[in-house]
């Protein structure tokens, strides 16, 4: 083969390798990259899509709890979610026999976490024995209203333990009329 075509040919194959290799850097990996996000991204989609499907089969079911559940919340007027808190705490010393010492409304009383609600903290102090105790603690664990036990504290109030404080700290949920 004659030296001037052997020279033409490399080049044409030297140049032809830089195409490819440019190519596959410029071309071909960007475009597989995208295809790849793309497809996880549809993946997601598509995930996203079922997730709705299913909560729309759920619908009426989900709708029924969340209107029982606001059914259960404190009214939005403080002093009414104050006498329903007051109430509902007579009604379980009254049920288990304990005796209700203090009920201290705590100084961030109403406390505004979002725009949709708002909590009533108060304390509650209380003696009696073991099983009148634990009565109440059960009576306030199973209280359909919607309350959350933030903090329990016992303590003796004789040598013996007979007598015992309870010291139980509570919230309240208090939705706003849009989020009912």
């Amino acid at each position: 083969m004659p030296t001037k075509t052997r020279q033409q040919l490399l080049v044409i194959l030297a140049l032809t390798a830089i195409g490819l290799f440019a190519g596959d850097r410029l071309v071909l990996n960007p475009l597989m990259n995208t295809w790849t996000a793309r497809a996880k991204r549809i993946a997601k989609l598509k995930e996203q899509v079922e997730d709705g499907r299913r909560l729309l089969t759920r619908d009426q079911i989900l709708r029924s709890r969340w209107n029982e559940w606001s059914r259960r919340t404190l009214t939005n007027d403080l002093s009414a979610a104050e006498q329903q808190i007051f109430n509902t705490i007579d009604r379980w010393s009254q049920e288990t026999g304990v005796t209700i010492t203090a009920i201290t409304p705590l100084a961030n009383q109403s406390r505004r976490d979002q725009e949709s609600y708002a909590t009533y903290d108060c304390r509650i102090d209380a003696t009696g024995d073991m099983g009148k105790l634990s009565r109440f603690l059960y009576s306030a664990e199973r209280e359909p209203m919607a309350l959350k036990m933030q903090s329990v504290e016992l303590g003796a109030r004789d040598k013996e333990g007979q007598v015992l404080s309870l010291g139980l700290q509570i919230s309240g949920l208090i939705l706003n009329s849009s989020a009912k």
